[in-house]
């Protein structure tokens, strides 16, 4: 039952963050592939699979954000990550701006995965 979880979860991880590149690309240079319902909707089935893997995970392993140091730390990565996504998709004026969003993005999308493997919360 865990590897099940866990091979879902990292498929929608993976699934996730190629699709989030994917769109800052088609935001940048072709905007219009955008406005395409499918782009509009498979993000949100995508991340609601990461979602409810994460937590199927969480009850197998009987460890929960703001009790577990390093899933506490993952869960404001996420957060903190999907307000830079939020950012650099949509909400930032400039292109330098969405670019910086978009790089920081990343750079706290590795942060959480250096995380999740080492399960050692890097500011706690």
């Amino acid at each position: 039952m865990y590897m099940m979880a866990k091979h879902l979860h990292l498929t929608a991880v993976g699934l996730s963050i190629f699709l989030f590149v994917l769109r800052f690309m088609w935001a940048q240079f072709n905007p219009a592939i955008l406005q395409k319902k499918w782009a509009k909707v498979v993000p949100h089935i995508i991340d609601t699979v990461l979602l409810a893997s994460a937590i199927w995970l969480c009850f197998l392993l009987s460890q929960y954000p703001l009790v577990t140091g390093w899933l506490t730390f993952k869960l404001i990565g996420v957060v903190l990550y999907i307000v830079l996504g939020l950012f650099a998709l949509k909400k930032a004026k400039t292109a330098q701006g969405r670019w910086l969003c978009f790089i920081a993005a990343l750079v706290v999308l590795a942060s959480t995965a250096h995380v999740a493997f080492t399960k050692q919360p890097l500011f706690f």
